[in-house]
């Protein structure tokens, strides 16, 4: 093979190489495109449309469908769109989801008086009338009966309803006394141990440690830390100089 030859041959070598480098390089670059936009869709227009038929509509564009609330609203039907998020027109990768609140149309209930019910009793009248109990406050209220309603959201015979949602106050067993815990270290666990059960308050282990720097008997550190809440049930316990 003469010298031309070889050098033809070498030179066909070296443009496939490079066209082969070139189209690897144009792939991955298009599928890194791809990977970091996505294939994207125009939000369509779900308002008014049936809760089914906007299923079908966003599923189609490979987008998901996802129902917010449920509210009354005398302007649309019962199970139609009443808003959208986001908004028509709006861009959107594939595989994204639209948030949509859906009408249950025209409010049709007399919102019950609650007040004074206890909570079961709430939850079952509320079922009865289509309401449903959403959060439940509770306040601690000393003597009184354990949840009973004592307000509710919306008021009785409402008639500005757009949610079946009732939200309610109920009371709840008093709180028991909480105090902050003093400081005791460096102070004699026998006179600490005396005011502690003086109150009512209980005292366990006392561990001794050996140390000349007090005096026997003084109190090095304790548990719960002085700052923190206690009450009647905590038990506070001591390292004691020995």
């Amino acid at each position: 093979m003469g010298l031309l030859q070889r050098i033809q041959k070498l030179f066909r070598f070296i443009l496939l190489f490079t066209i082969l480098v070139a189209v690897a390089l144009i792939s991955a670059l298009t599928t890194i495109r791809f990977t970091i936009h996505g294939r994207q869709e125009t939000v369509p227009n779900l308002v008014g449309q049936l809760l089914d038929v906007a299923q079908s509509t966003v599923s189609g564009l490979e987008l998901e469908l996802k129902v917010e609330d449920k509210l009354f609203n005398p302007k649309f039907p019962v199970n139609q769109i009443v808003s959208q998020q986001p908004l028509p027109g709006t861009p959107i990768k594939a595989g994204q989801l639209v948030h949509v609140i859906v009408s249950l149309g025209p409010p049709r209930v007399v919102v019950p008086n609650l007040v004074g019910s206890s909570l079961r009793a709430a939850q079952i009248t509320a079922l009865q009338r289509g309401l449903t109990v959403g959060s439940v406050t509770a306040l601690p209220q000393p003597g009184g009966e354990q949840d009973q309603v004592l307000a509710q959201d919306p008021p009785p015979a409402s008639p500005d309803v757009h949610t079946p949602v009732m939200n309610l106050l109920v009371t709840s067993p008093e709180l028991p006394p909480s105090y902050l815990c003093p400081n005791f270290v460096g102070q004699p666990l026998a006179a600490v141990r005396r005011d502690l059960e003086k109150a009512g308050l209980k005292v366990g282990e006392a561990v001794p440690v050996v140390t000349d720097s007090v005096p026997k008997g003084t109190i090095l550190s304790q548990t719960p830390p002085a700052g923190s809440k206690v009450g009647p049930e905590t038990t506070f316990s001591f390292q004691v100089s020995d």
